[in-house]
């Protein structure tokens, strides 16, 4: 069997250094994913609460819990980070920040405002 040049090649993704622009793209759609994710889980909160009031103090035990602190430090997170490269998207439909020095800067920009969100989020909840 004759050796051939043109087979497929094996990626790792997890050793590919990704620019500024790819993590804050990817990351973009992870934390519109959380949060149409979390969207069912807190309309069935407000649900269950609003029936009588043991079952509102049931909810409230169960938000002031750690692991819903943590997802509600996520979530801030995944909605400070949405809207921010939100903006940053619609600013480079309009042909804003299209060279790579202005891209770049502005994806670190978005990142790390979104990371300070989140601890912002995280100084509230604890």
């Amino acid at each position: 069997m004759a050796y051939s040049k043109n087979r497929p090649v094996y990626l790792n993704l997890l050793q590919i250094r990704f620019p500024a622009p790819a993590v804050l793209s990817i990351l973009h759609r992870v934390s519109g994913v959380l949060m149409v994710l979390a969207l069912p889980v807190a309309v069935g909160l407000l649900d269950h609460s609003l029936r009588d009031p043991e079952s509102f103090a049931q909810v409230r035990g169960w938000l002031s819990s750690i692991p819903a602190r943590l997802a509600f430090v996520l979530l801030g997170w995944a909605l400070a980070h949405h809207v921010l490269a939100g903006i940053r998207f619609l600013l480079l439909d309009m042909d804003l920040l299209m060279q790579r020095a202005p891209a770049r800067s502005s994806a670190w920009a978005v990142n790390l405002l979104g990371a300070a969100a989140a601890l912002a989020v995280l100084g509230g909840v604890l």
